[in-house]
């Protein structure tokens, strides 16, 4: 699908992946539904998934998948994410270092 400069229009598919101590559970997904609740509202949005696996007695996986139009929607969305950091004095590397989460974070497109 191309868009009126001639771009195809590419879904984008933001997968986030964090390895979660037990105990910085119930803070660390307030944050997170709370971050999809406003990317729910962005432009281009289109659907997004919370998906958590059992890794061992003290840890959890959680994946979150966010489906987006295209390029320039994710792009949007990450400024407006950033701008309530900003707002809220929230500095999201640190939060993770306290919490002893770690994470692996990246966009993806389909193969075609």
């Amino acid at each position: 699908m191309a868009n009126q400069s001639g771009v195809d229009s590419v879904r984008v598919y933001r997968l986030d992946k964090f390895i979660v101590p037990h105990t910085a559970r119930e803070e660390f997904l307030a944050r997170v539904k709370s971050i999809h609740s406003l990317l729910k509202t962005q432009p281009g949005f289109i659907q997004d998934f919370l998906l958590e696996q059992p890794i061992d007695e003290r840890h959890f996986s959680l994946a979150t998948l966010v489906e987006w139009q295209d390029q320039r929607s994710i792009a949007a969305a990450r400024a407006e994410v950033k701008a309530e950091y900003d707002k809220t004095g929230f500095n999201p590397q640190q939060a993770m270092e306290r919490l002893g989460i770690t994470m692996e974070l990246g966009n993806y497109t389909s193969v075609r």
